[in-house]
């Protein structure tokens, strides 16, 4: 539900800290992180600007459909569908892409409107409080249940962090052209104490019929 006017944003504290072995923790001194995972208000206001923006400038369907297709993108790991339509890949949606993603929300029903909604403070306090990182990964196969029954894991050099919980995945659809006759989608959710927002990280998916996946994920670059 959408209403009129906001409140401020309550600051929801991250779970990554920054301890020196041996000294004194020093504010300025910690790495910033890949993903960001500390909102103040002012920061959150931001994001849902970020987002809210280019969606008000868009004039037509075809504007809409390319700032959807860029939010994919900048948080997409694996590969670029315009160049490998089959390519494994994955959308990570964190607590910055999901602020973006209200604040189109929030310009698409001011449009309709034909008047200013903005986003309950709830909700927002909501997202700035999320505890896990959802993912939609995507992949083909020769079955179209072939990504029934997936697991997934997340793999950090020689750590391995399994998910709070795989979705159901979708039944696979028709491709065109040459390559794997199906392509599908599923759903996994990580929690942000569990890994590392700076470390090399693989995910690692196990399909039923034996074959394993794997998709490098470069964090330094998502938000």
């Amino acid at each position: 539900m959408i209403v009129k006017g906001r409140a401020s944003v309550v600051r929801v504290s991250g779970v990554a800290t920054c301890v020196g072995v041996g000294l004194l923790m020093v504010v300025g001194l910690c790495p910033a992180l890949a993903i960001d995972l500390n909102f103040s208000p002012e920061e959150a206001e931001k994001a849902l600007a970020a987002g809210r923006t280019p969606m008000e400038k868009a004039n037509s369907q075809e504007e809409v459909k390319q700032i959807l297709q860029h939010a994919s993108t900048v948080t997409r790991v694996g590969a670029d569908p315009a160049k490998d339509s089959c390519g494994a890949s994955a959308i990570l949606r964190t607590k910055r892409y999901r602020l973006e993603a209200f604040g189109r929300q929030e310009a698409m029903e001011s449009k309709k409107r034909k008047t200013e909604v903005r986003m309950p403070d709830e909700f927002i306090k909501k997202v700035v409080g999320m505890s896990n990182m959802e993912i939609e990964v995507q992949l083909c196969g020769d079955d179209e249940y072939f990504a029934e029954r997936a697991l997934i894991e997340l793999q950090q050099g020689p750590k391995k962090i399994t998910p709070i919980d795989i979705a159901t995945a979708d039944r696979g659809r028709k491709n065109e052209g040459s390559g794997p006759a199906y392509r599908s989608r599923f759903t996994a959710r990580f929690a942000y104490e569990k890994f590392d927002p700076n470390a090399a990280s693989v995910f690692v998916i196990n399909l039923q019929d034996g074959k394993e996946v794997k998709i490098p994920a470069d964090f330094s670059r998502v938000k």
